[in-house]
Formats: structure tokens, sequence, C-alpha cells
């Protein structure tokens, strides 16, 4: 992009309230299928249990599926042969963000971004924007050095500051791959912090990553990890959608819950002013949940 070239971003317009409407519901989750042909044990491979959550389930708007939808090379044929059958049944819903695996063994995205087509952003990027409800939601690619970078003055991270400069609705969640916030043994992602500076600038209100294959839910907090019960984002760390689960191995900073012996998915009711949370096990057990208003 030429210097002090300026991004365009589409105008949103909101639809009108409908009286009585329910809510709208996305589920979300990362670290899916297990690669084709792997078999399923009591403790690896339950993609299929982990979409019985949402497919075929109308109340349902949206899935985000968090990154490393298909091991282990994110391969079109691995898509086809094991995520395609399980997550895959709810493609139509589907708004996708790369994991680390959709870049091995050098194959740059192609797999994902051939399977997901239009619904994954622009290929070779991978991020974009879109609306559910009342809500902004933005989801952006974490993997940096195949992205020029999430540095302040990265493509992606001012493309962020100009989507998120021209909407202005009540509440706004983005989400990625790579948590920026982990006990997990991949743990904190400094890389990251460019990005959520811009998001917390902007009053985003939720934060979605996986990579570590737990689950952990942190208090309101600033881009130094700082409790902010005003302006502070809440993450969700969701990497339980399937293929294994981890051990936590660092500090649980601002942390209010957390499990990794469970494999499930994060179940949001967006409300026009506030926020709804599920995490709802593969037995359909709600193993934590609560509310939180829009900044």
């Amino acid at each position: 992009m030429a210097a002090g070239a300026v991004l365009a971003v589409a105008a949103t317009v909101w639809p009108a309230a409908t009286a009585g409407a329910a809510a709208p519901i996305v589920a979300a989750a990362g670290d899916v299928a297990c690669a084709p042909g792997d078999p399923v044990t009591p403790t690896t491979c339950h993609q299929m249990q982990t979409s019985r959550l949402f497919v075929g389930n109308p109340a349902i708007s949206a899935v985000l599926p968090l990154g490393d939808e298909q091991y282990e090379d994110g391969l079109l044929s691995e898509f086809q042969g094991s995520y395609d059958p399980s997550w895959g049944r709810a493609l139509g819903k589907s708004h996708p963000v790369p994991g680390n695996h959709e870049y091995a063994s050098g194959s740059n995205g192609n797999g994902y971004f051939a399977y997901f087509g239009a619904r994954a952003g622009t290929a070779g990027r991978g991020w974009y924007s879109f609306h559910v409800g009342r809500w902004h939601l933005v989801a952006l690619n974490a993997n940096c050095t195949h992205v020029g970078g999430c540095g302040a003055s990265s493509r992606q991270v001012t493309w962020l500051k100009h989507d998120l400069a021209a909407h202005h609705p009540a509440c706004t969640l983005a989400y990625w791959h790579q948590a920026r916030f982990s006990s997990g043994p991949e743990g904190n992602q400094p890389a990251l912090d460019a990005i959520w500076k811009v998001l917390y600038s902007h009053h985003v209100d939720v934060v979605l990553s996986g990579h570590d294959h737990v689950y952990e839910r942190y208090a309101l907090q600033t881009p130094a990890q700082a409790r902010d019960p005003r302006h502070g984002i809440r993450e969700f760390v969701v990497g339980t959608g399937g293929k294994s689960l981890d051990q936590f191995t660092g500090a649980f900073t601002n942390g209010q819950f957390r499990q990794r012996r469970h494999f499930g998915v994060l179940k949001l009711t967006l409300h026009p002013h506030r926020y709804e949370w599920r995490f709802v096990d593969t037995s359909k057990h709600v193993l934590d949940s609560g509310d939180t208003d829009c900044h």
C-alpha cells in the first residue's frame, strides 16, 4: 500500500430491531479436526462430537472456527476428508480464521482458502469483518509472518483501525487463532500486542482465540493485563474443538475460569447491549456461564 493511502471501509446500515426477536447465538472453538483416518480415542479426534453441539440447530446464527480447523497440514484433501463431514456440515454459517496448521508444510494456507472460499476473506490475507445482529465481528489472521507482520503499521492492523473507526455498534467481538494471553503450553503471544492495543482503544468487548487446547475465561483487562472493569476486553481461549487437550503450564493472570478435561464449544448470545456466555461440553453440560454488559 502506498504511503498515505487510505483503506476504504464500507459503511454499515444497521437493520431495525424486531420486537420480540431472539438474540443471535454464535458457537466458537478452534483446534478441531484430526487428520483423516486418525482414530477417535477418549482424548483425541472429537470433532464430530463437538459439531453436534451446533449442526442443525436453527438457534445458532453463526459458527466461528478459531483456527487449526484441520490437522496436520491443512491440505484441501484433509479438509475434505475430516473437517467437512463434521464441522463442515455448518459451512453455510461459518466464518473462520486460519491457524498455524493451515500454513504447515509450506502450504501457505492454500487448502484453507480453497475449502472456505469467500467465507475466509481475501485469499492470502484472511481478515474481514461482518455483522451478527447488532454486533460487529472482526476476523483476523494471527499468522503474522505469513501476512506481513502484526505490528502497528502492518497492512492488517492499518485495515483494522479503519474498520473499527467506520463501525460504531453497541458491541464488538474480535477473534483469531493464537491467544494473546494463555496459561497453556503456547503461553502469551507478545507479537499480538499492537492488535490488542487497537482493539482496546476502540472499546472492543470480547476476543476469542484458540491455539492452546484448553478453555479459559479472563477478567476484563488492558493490553498490559491489568484489570479494567470499565473499558477492558474479556478474552476467551477455546481450543477445545476436538483435536486433543493440553496441560496448563503458565500463570493464569486475571483468569476467572479454566478447564482442560472436556472438549466443547463456547456459545455466546449477542444481545444489543450485553452478551451471555456458556461453555458447553460434548455431553451438553454447561461448565462455565455468565453475562456482561458491553462498554
